[in-house]
């Protein structure tokens, strides 16, 4: 077959849940087009209400097991993403160059801020409690500890303006303290969270510990921040007013709550992310005598 009469293999690009890649429950799909001149890029799938609650079930069924991982087996198992991560720059490169309008050279500069933020927040996962937790002094012959827990399963809102590097800065820090979480991708650049899931497939991250979603925000977003079994809520890709309704319908079964803000994706993130999702769990213990 001459090259010429060959036709194109475009990607199909799914929803990640369970560790699965399912097409929405809908059948819906809408168009994904490049920022500078709005060529067509994709389908992208369009999650429906059903599809979110498949995705805390996912994320709720993984919780045991992956908040019950040793910190450092949770660091080795995201050092690894950031190997798969590299693996495949060039992918990215593009995909992100298209999503954001980009050169080439500011786009891979952008891939290669978010394997590095993923390995930082990697080396994190057996150090932060360190930093929050500790003995405390007591009056009394006790022990008493106080020690870092995860919230639970954590609904994510994506940034919109960041496809890669911003949604990395915003997963990591959820699953590193042994969170699972729910992402709803950037509304108008989800290929490159999409295909970020084939990456946490490939590597060695149980299913459901990350879902991703996409869609349309606001339409995502509502059934998220109502669910009574999602114990936290990340607001970052939310406009304003959209964040004044999720967080009067989070406050139902009072979830913890991040408002957006603005950000400055390249720099140093810091300790904030990771804090935001851990409980302090006090403990007494009689001292042995």
């Amino acid at each position: 077959m001459s090259e010429q009469s060959r036709l194109s293999v475009f990607k199909t690009y799914k929803l990640y849940v369970g560790g699965k890649f399912p097409r929405s429950e809908s059948g819906r799909v809408y168009e994904v087009t490049g920022s500078k001149g709005g060529s067509w890029l994709a389908n992208a799938p369009q999650a429906s209400r059903k599809d979110a609650r498949d995705a805390v079930v996912a994320a709720r069924k993984a919780f045991g097991g992956w908040s019950g991982a040793t910190a450092y087996n949770r660091g080795q198992v995201l050092y690894r993403v950031a190997e798969m991560l590299e693996g495949r720059r060039e992918q990215f490169v593009r995909e992100v160059a298209e999503a954001e309008g980009l050169s080439k050279g500011k786009a891979g500069a952008a891939v290669d801020a978010a394997v590095d933020r993923w390995v930082w927040y990697a080396g994190w996962t057996d150090k932060i409690a360190q930093v929050v937790g500790g003995a405390n002094p007591v009056a009394g012959p006790y022990f008493n500890l106080s020690t870092p827990e995860p919230t639970g399963v954590v609904a994510v809102l994506a940034p919109q303006d960041s496809s890669l590097l911003g949604l990395v800065s915003v997963l990591a820090p959820v699953i590193a303290t042994g969170n699972t979480a729910v992402v709803v991708a950037s509304e108008a650049a989800p290929l490159p969270a999409l295909s970020f899931g084939e990456v946490l497939a490939t590597s060695d991250v149980p299913g459901g510990v990350v879902n991703i979603l996409s869609g349309r925000t606001a339409e995502l977003a509502g059934p998220l921040a109502s669910h009574q079994d999602v114990n936290a809520l990340d607001l970052t890709g939310a406009s304003s007013d959209l964040a004044r309704t999720l967080e009067e319908a989070a406050a139902d079964n009072l979830k913890r709550v991040r408002r957006p803000s603005p950000e400055d994706w390249p720099a140093d993130p810091g300790t904030s992310r990771l804090t935001a999702w851990l409980e302090t769990k006090t403990v007494w213990h009689p001292i042995g005598v």
